[in-house]
């Protein structure tokens, strides 16, 4: 047995072991059920390593400190109590630890009664507000009333204490309210009439209020899964519905519904943040709303202490450690703010772009620029600066310092090392737009556009030629248009075409912000011509768009200079699609009419798929093909449903004409002639009744509820059953009640 469970051990062990696998919630409750049948030596290990992947499990607690209980190591139980209990606010945990306390303490004698008390006092002021406390309570109360009294004075604190614990209980919303104010009634009436009947009178509105309040709250927490483990978001669909459930509740007792005074509200918001942190653990957000929300309160402390406790829950979220030094900062605590900042620098070797940049601004608000420029000398030399730390700090000495002749000097140290990069030149080109400098922005165009290679060069190109638009002259203007053409035209396969001018550099050029020189149907007409254009000469195997790009996908800089990149647009595959034609021949329409028999009606014989829709219309009953005729004329898709049910109540469709024509002979007959002559004779009699009953239908305002169209046409239907009924011939075919037009083929 004992190699089976260490075979087991090492199988398991790993599962949960690397980063991906690590919050495996199937292998943590393998892991966990695995446990329960080893000896506690060999399940520490394993309880060790579960929580230190979750943490706030009070599940896989308790399992751990019922082990230990029993095998009586009451002083590893209160290590592990000591180490779960505060993050851990659920009831069953709190219940094991107050049955080792009394287990403890029992024999102690009046000592250990006082140490027992202490615990409940404890376990009430931290887990009663829980929904499901209710049995903590009594259980708290029974202990109280079993406590022995000595002498009168012990009595009457006993009597006391019993009275405000049942007090401080029947404000809770919990579920055993109820029960628990009945218990507070026989308790009063019990000591004394004359004095309960004034207590209760008091606290009778205060229970009713805690008890409205417990239904609204009950909605909240039944929502919650209240056996999720805390791992990292994935975006699952349970854990958006737990996050959501979660932060209603928190809303709800922000809301102060029950209208207690700030100390216990807040204790009851604070009890639902810690319950909510058990199992969204791994959420910042959380963290932060519960950090803010003690700073509004105006407990800077327990702000500090949340975000400590965040940064411990999750050590790589940058985002929590920029809010904490945010929050010692505007506390005037500009030592403490420095000490975040420096945990994100870690030792300088890996740290970010962004973390130089904000220390820098941190220092050149807290002590000044002397110390804001040492820090960026040091940056720089880092293997992680990129040119971001460059244009922070150049924007910083200009913005702020007012410093010109230093930013320019900074823009042209990065301008050493970052040539290469487009985004920095762009940079530099809007601080010197901002000094109206265009001698050298036209030579740091120059410069730039010399070094970058063309794939690299376009948006410093579009930049340049923006640039002349606003600053230079035509010549210039269209000087830089033609060098740009000439420069992408290689990235290419037909460059030539790409030199040629165009009606888009006409846009370009007076175009000014959302005013176009055009209209949208223009610009979606030039678009198609253009892609049309780069596309004339390749091998299509698809055919062109019928609408060719949607103006909606297109931006000011796809049209005006990005023209020369739509080569690198992948287009959908068209082959399967189908163009949409509401008019179609009637032709293609037969395949999708009723299966009729072999022989229609009057001796016309189907064709197959060739046959006419106006063949077979004529083939129909005269009352069916006068309900047809009535029917609007709707092209395209599906017409709606209830729209023609409408239409079918409303239609004056006439009975089936008398036929008057001689008997053919037997072997002239069809069958369905037949069966129209047999069913005249037996209708004859009906034929009025059914016209008074159709017209009755008609002659009633058509309801806008589809569900009574639907129940008027299912009387109709019933209707002309009860008076036409079926004729049954031998190898015919019957059909419906001419009101409803439903064609139905049998043959035997």
């Amino acid at each position: 047995m004992a190699n089976e469970t260490e075979e087991s051990n090492s199988t398991l062990l790993p599962v949960s072991d690397g980063n991906a696998d690590k919050f495996n919630i199937e292998a943590a409750e393998i892991l966990a059920n695995e446990a329960l049948r080893m000896s506690i030596s060999d399940a520490v290990p394993i309880y060790e390593q579960l929580l230190a992947t979750f943490p706030t499990s009070a599940k896989y607690w308790k399992q751990y400190v019922e082990a230990l209980m029993a095998v009586n190591n009451d002083e590893a139980t209160r290590q592990v109590f000591s180490r779960c209990l505060l993050n851990c606010l659920q009831v069953p945990l709190w219940r094991c630890y107050i049955r080792f306390i009394r287990k403890v303490n029992d024999r102690k004698g009046i000592e250990g009664q006082e140490e027992t008390k202490k615990a409940f006092e404890f376990m009430v002021n931290c887990v009663g507000a829980d929904i499901a406390s209710g049995p903590v309570w009594m259980e708290y109360i029974v202990y109280l009333k079993s406590l022995p009294a000595q002498t009168t004075i012990e009595e009457s604190q006993r009597m006391t204490t019993i009275r405000k614990t049942y007090q401080r209980v029947i404000l809770m919303p919990i579920h055993h309210v109820e029960q628990l104010w009945r218990d507070y009634e026989n308790f009063e009436n019990s000591v004394s009439r004359a004095l309960a009947k004034g207590l209760l009178a008091e606290y009778q509105p205060k229970y009713n209020s805690a008890k409205a309040v417990y239904r609204e709250r009950k909605k909240y927490l039944d929502d919650i899964d209240w056996n999720m483990l805390a791992v990292p978001p994935s975006g699952s669909p349970k854990e958006e519905m737990q996050w959501t459930a979660w932060k209603k509740l928190l809303t709800f007792e922000k809301g102060n519904p029950q209208r207690i005074d700030n100390a216990l509200s807040n204790k009851r918001i604070a009890f639902a943040y810690e319950q909510c942190l058990m199992y969204l653990y791994h959420y910042p957000d959380i963290w932060y709303d519960y950090a803010m929300w003690h700073a509004k309160s105006g407990s800077r402390d327990s702000a500090i202490k949340v975000f400590q406790r965040a940064l411990k829950a999750l050590p790589d979220s940058e985002m929590l450690k920029y809010a904490y030094a945010e929050l010692e900062e505007s506390n005037g605590a500009t030592q403490a703010a420095k000490k975040v900042y420096e945990s994100l620098l870690g030792d300088g070797v890996n740290a970010t772009a962004l973390s130089h940049i904000q220390f820098i601004r941190f220092l050149r608000r807290t002590e000044g620029v002397e110390a804001a420029r040492r820090y960026f000398l040091d940056a720089r030399k880092s293997p992680n600066c990129t040119y971001h730390v460059y244009v922070a700090y150049a924007m910083m000495a200009f913005c702020l310092d007012k410093d010109t002749k230093l930013a320019h000097n900074i823009y042209e140290a990065g301008l050493k090392r970052f040539m290469h990069e487009p985004s920095y030149i762009l940079e530099y080109a809007d601080f010197l737009c901002r000094l109206n400098d265009d001698r050298n922005i036209r030579a740091l165009f120059e410069r730039a556009l010399s070094s970058l290679p063309p794939d690299e060069s376009v948006e410093v190109w579009n930049r340049f030629a923006q640039f002349e638009q606003t600053y230079g002259d035509l010549t210039s203007m269209l000087k830089v248009e033609q060098r740009r053409k000439e420069a992408l035209s290689r990235m290419t396969e037909n460059g030539e075409s790409n030199l040629e001018n165009s009606l888009q550099d006409v846009i370009s050029r007076y175009s000014f912000m959302d005013l176009w020189p055009c209209s949208t149907k223009d610009l979606d007409h030039l678009a198609r011509q253009e892609w049309l254009s780069k596309n004339v000469n390749k091998k299509i195997e698809n055919p062109v768009p019928v609408n060719g790009p949607s103006s909606a996908d297109r931006s000011i800089s796809d049209i005006s200079m990005n023209s020369n990149t739509s080569s690198k647009i992948i287009f959908p595959d068209v082959s399967k699609m189908v163009i949409y034609g509401p008019t179609q021949k009637p032709a293609t329409l037969a395949p999708t009419l009723p299966v009729l028999s072999s022989t229609l009606p009057d001796g016309i014989t189907r064709g197959g798929p060739t046959t006419s829709i106006n063949d077979i219309v004529k083939a129909l009953p005269p009352s069916l093909a006068t309900f047809l005729a009535n029917l609007p004329a709707v092209e395209g898709p599906s017409p709606d449903v209830d729209f023609v049910i409408s239409i079918c109540l409303q239609s004056n469709i006439p009975s089936a004409a008398k036929s008057q024509q001689p008997a053919p002979s037997t072997s002239d007959v069809s069958a369905s002639t037949k069966f129209r002559q047999s069913r005249q004779g037996k209708r004859k009699d009906m034929d009025r009744q059914d016209e008074d009953e159709i017209s009755n239908v008609q002659s009633q305002p058509l309801p806008r509820d589809a569900f009574k169209i639907r129940q008027l046409q299912k009387a109709a239907r019933a209707t002309s059953s009860r008076t036409g009924g079926s004729a049954s011939y031998g190898g015919s075919a019957s059909y419906g009640s001419g009101f409803s037009g439903d064609l139905s083929g049998s043959s035997g």
